[in-house]
């Protein structure tokens, strides 16, 4: 059995000129595409197979980053279902000037295993070891609750205006 430590990863890229606005804040498309680019990571290095983003449950901004700043994108995986896999991700910026370090952003992305022809394939298991492992588990199963009952609203609620 897979192991959270074996597909997790962190990615470090400094940000530039080409990154930012004029005011020199880095876009928040620019950090959104680092997130997936590495939550993608480690959803292939789990499955060993081609996967694709499903749905950003959730994405905070909490601080701005800037040009010049080491922009340090952590991310591992925090719930396996059947098919499908929530990959938390945590986005750090560090002034390489003075060495401090802001927590910028967080997001957790919803991952799904694909075969050769498209189709979902089923995840392979995970074993949460660590205290820390074992509580984003659980805070994972509860965001996948409401993301379920949220999509059975939406299904509901389109149902009725075709039938109306």
């Amino acid at each position: 059995m897979k192991k959270v430590k074996d597909s997790s990863i962190t990615v470090v890229q400094q940000m530039t000129q080409q990154d930012a606005n004029l005011a020199g804040n880095v876009h928040g498309g620019t950090i959104m595409k680092l997130i997936d680019n590495t939550a993608g990571i480690v959803a292939v290095r789990h499955t060993g197979r081609q996967t694709v983003t499903a749905s950003i449950d959730r994405l905070d901004f909490h601080c701005p980053v800037f040009i010049g700043d080491l922009l340090r994108v952590t991310a591992g995986i925090n719930f396996v279902g059947k098919t499908s896999m929530e990959i938390g991700v945590r986005v750090e910026a560090e002034n390489v000037r003075t060495g401090e370090a802001r927590h910028t952003a967080s997001a957790y992305l919803t991952y799904v295993s694909l075969d050769e022809h498209g189709k979902p394939v089923p995840v392979p298991p995970i074993a949460f070891e660590t205290e820390d492992e074992k509580r984003r588990n659980r805070e994972a199963l509860e965001r996948r609750k409401r993301r379920l009952a949220e999509k059975g609203q939406e299904k509901r609620i389109r149902a009725d205006r075709e039938c109306n």
